[in-house]
């Protein structure tokens, strides 16, 4: 049987257990890795970040009191860690060439893929987050409120706006529309 994320939670805090921890990244470095990608643009920098994710989640596991799911704790962690290093990286003086090329079509024959990404680029980093963290972590928005540590109405607002600024920049793909 395998054990819970609580059950290997309680292991780390209760015997410092590295085995516990490490089958921790394994079950959920995958979810972290791919929320940093979409948030940096940059795989290099999304591993550096979740690597720094998991150091902290490592040395502050016993500030998890379990009233939200451990991934979505550690999304909270891996989100703080992509804002500090944004907030470095616009201090920066060469801030431009990396955003510029952030985004790019692993299949340029795919235009409403091509479309959608670029669409996405467009929306506010605000309002990327809370999309992905919704619709491509699947979590709820009382979940998305969570990691981002913002009242559920923000995380509501910015997902309508951003529906809508997509629903707009999407209308020819829509013959409905």
């Amino acid at each position: 049987m395998t054990p819970s994320d609580s059950d290997l939670i309680a292991r780390v805090l209760g015997s410092n257990d590295r085995a516990a921890f490490g089958e921790l990244v394994l079950r959920h470095q995958s979810t972290v890795r791919r929320f940093l990608r979409h948030l940096t643009g940059d795989f290099a920098l999304a591993d550096d970040l979740a690597q720094e994710t998991f150091l902290e989640a490592w040395r502050g596991l016993v500030r998890f009191n379990g009233r939200a799911k451990f991934t979505t704790w550690l999304l909270g962690i891996a989100h703080n860690r992509w804002r500090n290093a944004r907030r470095q990286r616009l201090r920066s003086p060469f801030v431009g060439e990396e955003a510029a090329g952030a985004i790019s079509s692993p299949a340029p024959d795919a235009d409403l893929r091509q479309d959608l990404r670029g669409a996405v680029a467009r929306l506010s980093p605000p309002e990327q987050a809370a999309l992905h963290l919704c619709y491509q972590q699947g979590l709820s928005h009382a979940e998305a409120a969570e990691v981002l540590g913002w009242p559920l109405g923000t995380v509501k607002t910015h997902l309508a706006r951003s529906k809508d600024q997509l629903r707009q920049a999407l209308a020819a793909w829509n013959p409905r529309a």
